[in-house]
């Protein structure tokens, strides 16, 4: 760290601390407004190496990193929470154990938190394709390492690496749940497949065999339809696949774009006529449907490798509610502090949500910097009175758990939220 950095940031510290006593909760914890109901995502990073790891690490009290988790969960406190890389098991039983271990429990003077409604289901992750995906020679069909996640339907060294989980105070009408897992990308009028730049014909990354059974979804699309207060909300919820680590054929930036582009093409029932889901039943939402979509969608607007306008076909998307983007002080501070590319970025810092550490000192990381990642959306049918990153500045009250760059002491992305006014709703 140079010395001018070092003396900026012990200024900071100082001037932080001293203003730290008249925050009585950060920006991310404040109390909601009204009879509103506060959906969250957070790609809280529990997802394990070795398949059973995340279940042996949740049987205990005592996982630091899931401790983290589940105090930051307590400190926003939200209604409907989708947690983005939980490692799935057939069983339920890590779904069951967090909140068992620890959200159940206090941290750091904390308030439990009780979710009576819980869903999870498989994920493409670590699923093997039969199929040399990534064309390197070599079709690997055996888990355990990164070629055979990059063999897989989903990135994943086994299956259910880097899985989802939904935890929410209000019934999810299970009966009523419809998962897009198997939905073929090519069955997506106008996808964007990936092209092999060394052949002359377009499109041609994917031969026609894998076509026949590659997956749109790198995890899943789930649409869980939530009973609240007599009315139907869909949480409709995802993570896509990170648009790196591929080559110039960008296989990982054209299917993030089209795995965004499907939820955005649900919510509209005169783009949805092609949708299946995994029982058959075709179609998107009906008119007038009310939803939130939420999850680490993997897309800044305007920085990062992602297709441009991939996000805007959400944020620009007439059924979308998109004119109340969440914020933190936290962004800005690190943003300011982990310069050598956020300086260069084009979006509102204020309104990143990953911590993708770009400083080549102190410590030293590397990373495409600090990115607009997560994200909850509710219908144009649905207000929203309050939203928030939980990302506190340096000085600011639990900064602990998030901290700066890495390691980082929880994730390296942010839980985000909304407050959506449902008429009707409940406090819960």
């Amino acid at each position: 760290m140079t010395s001018t950095r070092r003396a900026w940031l012990a200024i900071s510290m100082l001037t932080a601390a001293a203003t730290a006593a008249a925050l009585v909760t950060p920006p991310a914890a404040a109390a909601k407004a009204g009879p509103t109901v506060r959906f969250s995502t957070f790609n809280a990073s529990l997802n394990r190496a070795a398949e059973g790891a995340l279940v042996s690490d949740l049987s205990t009290t005592t996982n630091v990193q899931a401790a983290n988790v589940a105090e930051t969960v307590q400190r926003v406190r939200p209604d409907v929470l989708l947690v983005n890389e939980f490692d799935y098991d057939a069983a339920g039983t890590a779904l069951r154990l967090f909140q068992d271990n620890y959200l159940s429990v206090p941290h750091n003077g904390s308030e439990p938190i009780s979710y009576p409604y819980r869903y999870s289901a498989p994920s493409n992750t670590g699923i093997s394709s039969g199929f040399d995906l990534n064309n390197n020679g070599v079709t690997d069909t055996t888990p355990g390492d990164n070629a055979y996640g990059d063999d897989s339907f989903g990135f994943g060294v086994y299956p259910g690496q880097y899985g989802m989980a939904v935890y929410s105070k209000y019934p999810i009408r299970t009966e009523d749940v419809r998962t897009f897992q198997t939905f073929l990308w090519k069955d997506m009028p106008g996808a964007m497949l990936p092209d092999d730049p060394a052949t002359a014909a377009p499109a041609d990354w994917y031969s026609p065999a894998e076509l026949d059974v590659f997956r749109l979804s790198s995890k899943s699309h789930w649409d869980l339809p939530l009973d609240v207060a007599g009315r139907t909300v869909h949480f409709l919820v995802s993570h896509p696949t990170p648009p790196v680590f591929d080559g110039p054929e960008d296989r990982n930036g054209t299917r993030n774009h089209d795995e965004i582009r499907f939820w955005a093409d649900y919510v509209r029932p005169s783009h949805s006529g092609y949708i299946y889901d995994d029982e058959g039943v075709t179609g998107g939402l009906t008119p007038g449907a009310s939803f939130v979509i939420a999850g680490d969608l993997n897309s800044d607007p305007l920085d990062g490798d992602s297709v441009p306008g991939t996000t805007q076909q959400l944020l620009d998307n007439p059924r979308v509610n998109a004119t109340h983007a969440p914020e933190s002080d936290g962004g800005v501070w690190a943003a300011e502090t982990q310069d050598a590319l956020n300086s260069t970025h084009r979006s509102d810092p204020a309104q990143d949500t990953a911590d993708f550490c770009d400083t080549p000192v102190f410590p030293p990381c590397s990373g495409p910097g600090n990115l607009r990642a997560d994200y909850v959306l509710p219908s144009k049918n649905l207000r929203i009175a309050g939203s928030g990153i939980f990302w506190p500045a340096v000085g600011q009250p639990y900064f602990y758990l998030t901290g700066y760059g890495f390691p980082v002491p929880t994730s390296d992305h942010r839980e985000v939220w909304a407050d959506v006014w449902v008429p009707g709703a409940r406090a819960q």
